[in-house]
């Protein structure tokens, strides 16, 4: 059963990462500024994405995890590293 409460104690501490990387981290909400647009609209033309916004939420998608399994693995390195040396 603490293997259980375990597991879903660090899917929510991921999820909660994950929240917070997109609130933090995305900035969709703000407008793009016309020569980001332009940029944005010439790679997805070069990697033949006819949907450019499509392209962009998922890089940024890409871009919130990448940053949410980092936080993650830290958060965990740290915790380990605080318990054997308060165990110590």
């Amino acid at each position: 059963m603490a293997i259980l409460v375990r597991r879903i104690l660090k899917l929510c501490l991921f999820a909660a990462f994950f929240v917070l990387s997109v609130r933090y981290v995305h900035t969709y909400p703000l407008p793009m500024p016309m020569e980001q647009q332009g940029i944005l609209i010439e790679i997805s033309d070069r990697l033949g994405v006819a949907d450019y916004e499509l392209l962009y939420i998922i890089a940024m998608t890409a871009l919130d995890l990448i940053v949410t399994i980092m936080l993650y693995a830290l958060t965990i390195k740290l915790w380990r590293m605080w318990r054997r040396s308060s165990a110590a």
